[in-house]
């Protein structure tokens, strides 16, 4: 199973007490769905309206493959303003 860098910005950060976290998944909805049962509702809704960027892209597929050593950057919505 591909091992993946998670990297926690703002109020993702906030609700998992983390800058980042090393977790094992095969698919962006594998990878969503394990730091949903690991961290609970709160982060939950975070990644409901967070953009995600697997190795500086966009990514949104939940079929989508991780490649082993990727990284994934959680990036909430930020208040301007």
């Amino acid at each position: 199973m591909p091992q993946v860098t998670v990297r926690y910005f703002a109020s993702a950060r906030a609700a998992t007490g983390l800058a980042q976290e090393s977790f094992e998944a095969a698919t962006l909805g594998q990878l969503l769905s394990g730091l949903r049962g690991r961290h609970g509702e709160r982060l939950g809704r975070i990644l409901d309206g967070s953009s995600l960027l697997l190795d500086g892209l966009h990514v949104s597929d939940p079929l989508g493959s991780m490649p082993d050593g990727a990284q994934v950057d959680v990036l909430p919505p930020f208040a301007a303003g």
